[in-house]
């Protein structure tokens, strides 16, 4: 990607901006028990994606409070509010998530979620696992930190929240994708983008990658289509169970025996196996629902190649055919610009509550922040949130029921989201 003039010129100038300087300090310890209180509030009330409409609501407000420019109603629940500060320079973007996740909280937090839906046909809870609830309270800290120093602030902040990073319903579009669609990235367009994800770490902790930063990922659905008989005249029909227990051992030779190991290899994983309604009667069909995690195109477009074959193969061979098809949106595969990362090191460093940050080499979740990141250079950085005192060898992940984020990170979010605006702004 070429670099937008501003960004060489970052490059080529001496770094001014390491670590916060007092009244930010000031401004970042006044506003946490806020950001923590509306983080909670958040917590308590999660909403799935593209429904979104109480955590838009509540982010919108805050954001007038602050006297930013606020537009709401893009890709149907997403909110983009602007700050111009006092002084010229460039335009910068932040990004948060606002959707949780169709899983049944069991932390035991004081502010735990019990919220209940429908998905899929299933009554299931609703629960902030992967930490977007610390995302949206950080941005709104950013807001509220620079809104009040303002004077000193060069350029334009645009801060987007949006809707249905976890993937919209079916039958519906959402997420990055469709925000880009609807205009987010017009008037202005940001010079740059900014982001953070949580996950398990010492708490405060700072993690960053020079290059890749999550994967690509693709849906695909798989029919092994066979002839029913009853379970004692299994030669009367064809058994689509077989081969369908075939092809999913065989398609994990795709990374370990057909991919270049020279790159990270793919990554293919069955989530679900659907076939027959009785124990004596060989189904017609057994339906399998999968995902492929890809670090680049040509590795993607060669993976879903193979997983074609060799599915209509396994079948063939006992007689059945077999049906492939990818579905639902696509995630592309997400980078960070590398010399963006290594001139803002020292900024993410100051912010660590390590002092020091972990270079990463990227992760196989996807993140549509890389429809960002594809077209505008990008930072995002990883923030441990694990709290003191849990073993990282055992702690809960993301998505997981169990999964807990520390309040104290929001703080350093903040620090670091601040840190690196300035850095960045200064000529």
């Amino acid at each position: 990607m070429k670099l937008q003039p501003l960004v060489a010129a970052l490059l080529a100038a001496p770094l001014l901006a390491q670590a916060a300087s007092p009244e930010i300090e000031r401004l970042i310890t006044a506003a946490t028990p806020g950001l923590i209180a509306i983080r909670h509030d958040i917590h308590q009330h999660p909403e799935l994606g593209n429904r979104e409409t109480r955590t838009s609501a509540l982010v919108a407000e805050h954001l007038r409070k602050l006297g930013l420019e606020v537009q709401t109603g893009i890709a149907g629940t997403g909110v983009v509010a602007v700050l111009k500060g006092a002084l010229p320079g460039p335009v910068i973007g932040l990004r948060s998530e606002l959707d949780a996740l169709p899983v049944t909280e069991q932390t035991g937090l004081p502010y735990a979620s019990t919220v209940k839906t429908e998905y899929g046909g299933k009554q299931v809870g609703v629960a902030h696992v992967c930490g977007h609830d610390i995302h949206i309270a950080i941005l709104l800290g950013v807001a509220e930190v620079l809104s009040k120093d303002r004077q000193h602030l060069r350029g334009t902040i645009k801060f987007i929240f949006q809707p249905a990073e976890e993937g919209a319903p079916d039958g519906e579009e959402g997420g990055a994708a469709l925000m880009i669609k609807q205009g987010v990235l017009n008037a202005p367009t940001p010079e740059v983008f900014f982001s953070t994800h949580v996950g398990v770490g010492k708490a405060g902790a700072i993690s960053v990658s020079r290059d890749r930063t999550t994967a690509a990922a693709d849906v695909f659905v798989a029919r092994i289509i066979g002839k029913s008989t009853h379970a004692a005249a299994p030669w009367r029909g064809i058994d689509p169970v077989p081969p369908a227990a075939l092809a999913i051992l065989a398609l994990q030779t795709i990374p370990s025996r057909q991919s270049d190991l020279t790159l990270p290899p793919p990554v293919i994983s069955i989530g679900k196996i659907d076939a027959g309604v009785r124990q004596n009667i060989i189904p017609t069909e057994v339906r399998l629902e999968g995902t492929i995690r890809s670090v680049t195109q040509a590795q993607r477009d060669d993976v879903v190649a193979r997983l074609e074959r060799t599915f209509k193969d396994s079948a063939e061979s006992a007689g059945a055919s077999a049906e492939f098809k990818l579905v639902g949106a696509s995630y592309p595969a997400g980078a960070n610009n590398t010399a963006l990362v290594e001139r803002l090191l020292p900024v993410l460093r100051a912010a660590s509550s390590t002092g020091e940050v972990r270079i990463s080499s990227g992760v196989y979740a996807a993140d549509d922040l890389a429809e960002f990141s594809r077209r505008i250079p990008t930072v995002g950085f990883g923030l441990g949130a694990t709290p003191d005192g849990t073993d990282l060898a055992t702690a809960a992940s993301n998505h997981s029921p169990f999964f807990v984020a520390d309040d104290s990170v929001i703080a350093v979010g903040v620090r670091a989201f601040t840190g690196l605006i300035a850095a960045y702004g200064a000529r």
